[in-house]
């Protein structure tokens, strides 16, 4: 069901947002590849298990190697997802060298830890030898989980500071707060869950449930915000400014907040100037500056 939701939120976003940079139209791209290639494993696994060997309990002690090798997909699907966040955390702290480097090397960690548990128990047979790869298993979710929880709390720290005092731009980062921090609390709780499986209950594969679930919510998460830009910015076109930075705000405000709210006023100017000569080109500076005036006095 996952697999199939993912399926359509990057249709959607191909087929909405198909002007985007290069970079972010291939890393959908390779989410839902990987997705695809894992959802290809998964189904290998049942039906080895279902079909294949029905009625052999025997095979159900080995280990088949489509799903050994779905934890590797799994990873990839993770790092690429966090390494897109780890990006927008370097942009809203305004280039944060130690934070951005922090939050990499979390996200370095754990697919390193995926990739070694990956090549690993590949050289294992039955599910009993699997468990001396515990400690990888707890690392990976451990670092997942930190990883995810410093993301969200990064970017809720960062979005709060470029509130400007306009009602609606508030509304909008409230909106922007709220997606981050959910669907980062959803992959911090879904890690943790695979986490504690492993440690109350390690001789049984409760955890890969939670485990291969955590892949799915990556992908969703990243395609979910991406494809909510358009809702986002038009709550944005219809607030009191419609464009603004949030590095040069944030700073402006800590600094002077009389400042900020006037760095504000002039960019309302700005916009609506542009948006009167876009609407009619025939129309001079003259004539645009009387409506910016009276922009002004709205406030």
């Amino acid at each position: 069901m996952l697999y199939g939701v993912s399926s359509v939120q990057a249709w959607y976003y191909f087929f909405k947002y198909h002007q985007d940079a290069w970079y972010i139209r291939t890393l959908v791209g390779a989410v839902w590849l990987f997705e695809t290639v894992h959802q290809l494993l998964i189904s290998h696994t049942v039906y080895y298990y279902v079909i294949t060997h029905y009625n052999h309990p025997a095979t159900l002690d080995r280990i088949v190697w489509s799903i050994l090798l779905e934890v590797l997909f799994n990873g990839l699907i993770g790092m690429l997802v966090q390494g897109f966040l780890a990006m927008r955390v370097w942009r809203l702290s305004g280039h944060n060298v130690l934070l951005t480097i922090t939050v990499g090397a979390l996200v370095l960690s754990c697919f390193g830890c995926s990739a070694a548990f990956t090549v690993q128990s590949l050289k294992l047979h039955t599910w009993a030898e699997l468990e001396q790869l515990k400690g990888l298993s707890m690392a990976v979710n451990l670092l997942g989980a930190l990883t995810d929880v410093l993301i969200a709390a990064a970017l809720f720290v960062f979005l709060h500071r470029s509130r400007t005092g306009f009602k609606k731009s508030d509304t909008m980062i409230s909106k922007l707060i709220a997606f981050t921090v959910s669907t980062g609390l959803l992959t911090s709780i879904c890690a943790v869950a695979s986490l504690i499986s492993i440690l109350a209950s390690g001789h049984t594969l409760i955890y890969v449930a939670f485990y291969f679930t955590l892949g799915r919510l990556y992908s969703n998460s990243v395609l979910a915000t991406l494809n909510a830009r358009t809702i986002i910015r038009r709550i944005g076109e219809n607030s009191d400014e419609l464009s603004f930075s949030l590095q040069t705000i944030s700073k402006t405000a800590q600094r002077n907040p009389t400042s900020a709210r006037s760095t504000n006023i002039s960019i309302k100017i700005d916009t609506m100037q542009d948006f009167m000569r876009d609407q009619h080109p025939n129309i001079g500076s003259e004539n645009a500056e009387p409506e910016s005036a009276a922009t002004e006095r709205s406030f």
